[in-house]
């Protein structure tokens, strides 16, 4: 979340007219986050959370927002939007889509311990076998042929050892072959700064706009690669096996599934390696923004490279 466009009292005051939700209080830009501009806003009836979206388009954004609804009244912990009027979730603000959601108590954390893992375990579990109920249906938007073009974007601003290692992971995503893995709605971004708790609680799953379906093992790496990593890159086993165990507690993890899982972790970290090069060297304008050090998940490519027998040998105890 950050800040790309700037919103003065006047236009919250005429957008929020639209809404049965009292007066404005107070409002404030978030700096956290990187894709779209995002505000807390007070009112005389609540706390809310207000997107505008940066690149989502108006087809783009029901998938996203029905989603949340979705999730939230189907128990998981998840900010409801917030209907307007007319019974609509987006309207227009300063001429871009934008989005009312509940404000979730609770904050992010910094480093995840046992109980937490657990906790987001067993809430994506939840989130992958609730969601094959759910009506709509949406491709990835940072797929093969984004990786592609990233690729290229970035490329000469990288060394000679980082585009071999570029080279070497597109190469390997590309001629990988995996068996039939199981399917679900996928967050695709859980990272520890879309998750919200109270002490050892978690409150609230925030932030689905890279969801879609996809592997469900997929969205388990993403948030192994960041949950489970310190912060010199080390694998905490036991984080990796309380996550695991408690995800399985509600659905089992198939043979082939594990079998995918050096395959995941990597495509994972590539996602992430690319899209935080393409923000460093292409960085896009804002009054409050907030960017990700690409290096932690180059380092993280490289141990997964290195160590695949050691990564594959927690199935056997999970």
């Amino acid at each position: 979340m950050s800040v790309y466009t700037n919103v003065l009292p006047h236009e919250l005051n005429e957008f929020l007219e639209n809404y049965s939700l009292g007066q404005l209080q107070q409002f404030a830009g978030i700096s956290n986050g990187i894709e779209n501009t995002n505000y807390f806003v007070t009112t005389s009836k609540g706390q809310y959370v207000l997107t505008i979206f940066e690149q989502l388009t108006l087809d783009d954004l029901p998938y996203f927002l029905e989603l949340m609804a979705f999730f939230s009244e189907a128990n998981i912990p998840t900010a409801h939007p917030i209907a307007d009027k007319r019974n609509e979730y987006i309207r227009i603000l300063n001429g871009k889509p934008a989005a009312l959601v509940k404000r979730l108590n609770g904050v992010s954390i910094d480093i995840a311990n046992v109980k937490q893992c657990q906790e987001i375990g067993t809430q994506m579990a939840k989130m992958h076998l609730s969601s094959k109920q759910f009506k709509f249906s949406r491709e990835a938007s940072r797929n093969e042929d984004w990786r592609i073009q990233t690729s290229k974007l970035v490329m000469p601003k990288l060394n000679k050892d980082e585009q071999d290692l570029l080279n070497q992971e597109l190469n390997y995503i590309k001629t990988t072959k995996v068996g039939h893995l199981d399917t679900s709605v996928i967050h695709a971004d859980l990272f520890r700064d879309n998750v919200l708790f109270i002490d050892d609680e978690l409150t609230g799953i925030i932030d689905f706009y890279y969801a879609y379906n996809g592997f469900s093992i997929y969205d388990l790496a993403v948030t192994v690669n960041d949950w489970c990593t310190s912060g010199d890159i080390n694998r905490d086993k036991e984080n990796i096996v309380a996550f695991l165990t408690a995800y399985q507690t509600i659905r089992y993890i198939e043979k082939n599934e594990r079998n995918a899982w050096v395959y995941v972790l990597r495509l994972a970290a590539l996602r992430f390696w690319l899209s935080r090069l393409q923000d460093k060297y292409f960085p896009r304008n804002g009054e409050i923004t907030h960017t990700k050090d690409p290096d932690r998940f180059k380092v993280i490519i490289e141990d997964r490279f290195n160590n695949q027998d050691e990564i594959m040998s927690i199935w056997d105890v999970c």
